[in-house]
């Protein structure tokens, strides 16, 4: 067999180049840098005067969340791929011989950050690099919120019970083992979807109701752009429209409409937006046993059309990053969505360069 020399390794990768490389594309776009601030205060690593051996770069390890979260990937398949992967290696800025983190110091960097609750610094230090870069958010937001799947948790009725009053179980109390194992947090809910076509032709007159167990991902992104610029993480029970008067609204925004479906329809919600200057474009409910009105159903339409911008970011997260929570409690789960509306935002402002290159 042929030994690899270096100019074999740099053919290779002038290929993946012509390929299309997207994490390439990343690197050359985009200057991970401006996170190193946020991240060297939230991991604090020691100034190495005690011995032993040094860290890893805190920008090369949030580069490997980056890899993680675009692919959706567990910490043991990240370190392999990290080892298997000349496009991974570069853009990590590792040659073949250079040391590789193993899972174990993914999963304490990762928790480093969450227990510092960095992912909201993170977040906001990428939105204004946006800005920096001329994507204000304009033209009005869009709001909405997505259901994630996490492991399903096999409880009883009486430790469900004591979970939605915020106790633990008694049974749990003795066993630290299992209650590290148990998310306390995600909830149950029921999922609507329409019915499909009969055999016959016809359609069910009811909607389907799906259980689903896991969280609530909220978003508010700008018209304009379509970046996400405000978000937040609850449980999979938690009301879409009380949300809205808890900082999900962008007072930065150019504009001041608001567009969202019919679940932030409320005279709070309403009230709270007049009273800060919003103009609602929310959807107006179905008065209760009786048609809604045609001036109604045409305004409805017209605003669907452009709140329906915000469905192709929930698309974009779970069909091209396989958005889903592998981790136990919301701490970690607002990490793993904030992790996932940053990537989102890069991978939008990608898309944006290019488009303007283009022109």
């Amino acid at each position: 067999m042929k030994q690899t020399g270096f100019f074999d390794v740099e053919e290779r990768l002038a290929r993946l180049s012509g390929l299309g490389d997207q994490l390439e594309a990343f690197s050359q776009t985009m200057d991970f840098e401006v996170f190193r601030p946020d991240l060297e205060k939230a991991v604090a690593y020691s100034d190495g005067s005690k011995g032993g051996r040094p860290p890893f770069d805190p920008v090369l390890m949030f580069k490997i969340l980056v890899i993680q979260t675009l692919n959706n990937l567990s910490d043991e398949r990240t370190e392999y791929l990290i080892n298997d992967r000349l496009s991974f290696m570069r853009f990590l800025g590792l040659g073949l011989s250079d040391r590789v983190p193993d899972a174990k110091t993914v999963w304490l960097f990762r928790e480093r950050l969450t227990q510092a609750c960095a992912i909201e610094r993170l977040f906001d230090r990428f939105d204004a690099t946006l800005r920096n870069a001329g994507y204000l958010p304009m033209s009005g937001q869009i709001l909405d919120a997505t259901l994630v799947a996490a492991p399903k948790q096999r409880n009883t009725n009486a430790e469900k019970t004591d979970l939605r009053a915020g106790r633990i179980p008694e049974d749990w109390q003795d066993k630290p083992a299992k209650l590290s194992h148990k998310d306390r947090h995600a909830r149950w809910t029921l999922k609507f979807t329409k019915a499909k076509r009969q055999d016959d032709g016809t359609i069910p007159a009811t909607d389907l109701a799906i259980p689903f167990f896991g969280y609530k991902s909220h978003v508010s992104i700008d018209r304009k752009f379509r970046f996400i610029r405000k978000w937040k993480t609850t449980d999979a029970a938690a009301s879409d429209g009380a949300r809205l008067r808890e900082g999900l609204l962008d007072k930065t925004n150019t504009a001041s409409s608001v567009w969202a479906d019919t679940a932030y329809r409320s005279k709070a919600n309403e009230d709270s937006m007049e009273k800060h200057g919003f103009v609602s474009k929310v959807h107006r409910k179905k008065p209760h046993l009786k048609p809604l009105p045609r001036h109604i159903q045409r305004s409805n339409a017209g605003k669907s059309v452009i709140r329906s911008r915000v469905e192709h970011v929930f698309a974009d997260q779970k069909s091209q990053t396989g958005l889903f929570i592998r981790t136990v409690g919301i701490t970690r789960a607002t990490m793993r969505i904030g992790l996932a509306n940053i990537v989102y935002n890069m991978r939008r402002f990608l898309f944006l360069e290019r488009l303007n290159a283009s022109a």
